[in-house]
């Protein structure tokens, strides 16, 4: 039996290492954090400026037909063929993901979209057509590439609201797009602007290279690079009920997306807004996306399920989407920019919850792989929505008949998320609150 001094010396050995267990548990959990932050900043800069240059040349489009005497149809075509291009790389970029790292290809793809950009001022269809595929492509990537490397570090109780805030670089894209796009373009022209922006890109792939051996420590030089191992991928997520919903979902957000990004400006000038205040009325549109984005992701990790909350966001976007299809040229500016403002609030910020959700469901080290799937959904209905609303713009005049029927899917989306939330409760987590 152990004597009185010998225990009374355990104890204090004990009240020595309590108070050390838990500086070292304070200690991993600022080291966690710390690594958290810096790989939301690094993702962000890097959403930031794959948005800015997939949505610049829709923003500066009527100085680029005005110049080149290309038909307003073009712009429908260009964002087609650039989802068209995402779709095969979104389903193909998750095995060289896991081969190269995630930081490296965010790198890839700040590259292609530098290239995308710098080859316009050549002036050619042909070379716009390459824009569109390579720029798109790179575009595409940026985004499963992000989400792999999140989905390491964030804690699963606060993934939407991370995601969220990644997610928010999208609109500061948009946003920079549309304000300094008008006055760049009067200021070097359309192709000067290109070539800025491209090097704004350029330079942000070496802002990222120190951050590589941090953050690409999980890449497998092994692994297979068969782009064919995509269709492995897809079959999976079809089987599961709840991707496949999410995959329906991205479809129809995507769709009402690429309409707004694509065609919102052009449909302001024919309204009477010269090319700067429709781009102003753009960038204070987008802008709304970024505290929009983060409330979404905090109500969908503290107070509502988030299939509930895409939900809301489906039936909102509908109502905006054909609210802003009957603007007319007599409307004050201000119902112009609440109807913009609160498509911007819906149909521009469901990301982060549809990312997290979705590398929640995936299986472990298979994120950027079902990331690019679901979201190759959504470019599908990037590439068929901007075609069929061209096919509308061409056959009727109008710009807003296409507004109203691209809200279409996101309707009976919305319906489809409230029929199998029921479903999705048996495999989610008990209910998150706050701390």
């Amino acid at each position: 039996m152990p004597s009185p001094g010998r225990q009374a010396s355990r104890g204090r050995r004990n009240d020595v290492a309590a108070p050390y267990d838990a500086r070292h548990a304070s200690a991993q959990t600022r080291a966690a954090v710390n690594v958290l932050v810096l790989a939301l900043a690094a993702m962000f800069v890097q959403q930031t400026f794959a948005a800015m240059g997939k949505i610049l040349p829709a923003v500066i489009a009527p100085a680029i037909i005005l110049d080149l005497h290309f038909a307003p149809e073009w712009v429908g075509a260009y964002f087609g063929l650039s989802a068209f291009a995402a779709i095969l790389f979104q389903m193909s970029c998750g095995n060289f993901i896991v081969r190269y790292g995630a930081l490296r290809v965010s790198q890839v793809a700040l590259l292609m979209l530098t290239f995308g950009m710098a080859v316009t001022v050549e002036g050619s269809l042909l070379v716009f057509v390459l824009s569109a595929i390579v720029g798109g492509g790179g575009a595409a990537v940026s985004t499963p590439a992000s989400s792999h490397l999140l989905g390491r570090f964030s804690p699963p109780q606060y993934a939407p609201l991370v995601f969220s805030i990644k997610q928010t670089a999208v609109p500061a894209g948009l946003l920079l797009a549309g304000s300094l796009g008008p006055l760049l373009t009067a200021w070097a022209g359309w192709r000067g602007t290109m070539l800025i922006v491209a090097a704004a890109c350029l330079a942000s792939v070496f802002a990222l290279e120190p951050l590589r051996e941090r953050f690409d420590t999980d890449r497998r030089a092994t692994q297979s690079l068969r782009l064919g191992d995509f269709k492995s991928t897809l079959i999976s997520v079809l089987r599961v009920p709840d991707l496949r919903s999410l995959s329906f979902a991205c479809f129809a957000f995507n769709a009402v997306q690429a309409i707004v990004t694509a065609y919102f400006v052009i449909y302001l000038t024919t309204l009477g807004y010269t090319l700067a205040a429709a781009g102003f009325v753009f960038s204070i549109a987008t802008a709304v996306a970024m505290p929009g984005r983060i409330a979404w992701g905090w109500i969908g990790s503290v107070h509502v399920a988030p299939r509930v909350v895409m939900a809301g966001l489906a039936f909102g976007m509908a109502a905006s989407a054909a609210f802003i299809g009957f603007y007319d040229a007599s409307w004050p500016v201000l119902v112009v920019g609440t109807g913009a403002c609160a498509l911007s609030a819906t149909a521009l910020s469901w990301h982060g919850v549809l990312l997290s959700e979705t590398a929640r469901l995936a299986p472990e080290g298979t994120r950027g792989a079902v990331t690019g799937v679901v979201l190759s959904f959504g470019q599908l209905g990037a590439m068929l929505m901007p075609l069929l609303y061209s096919a509308l713009l061409a056959l009727t005049g109008s710009y807003g008949i296409g507004f109203v029927v691209c809200g279409v899917p996101a309707l009976l989306v919305g319906f489809d998320l409230l029929r199998t939330e029921r479903g999705a409760v048996a495999q989610r987590p008990a209910p998150r609150h706050s701390a």
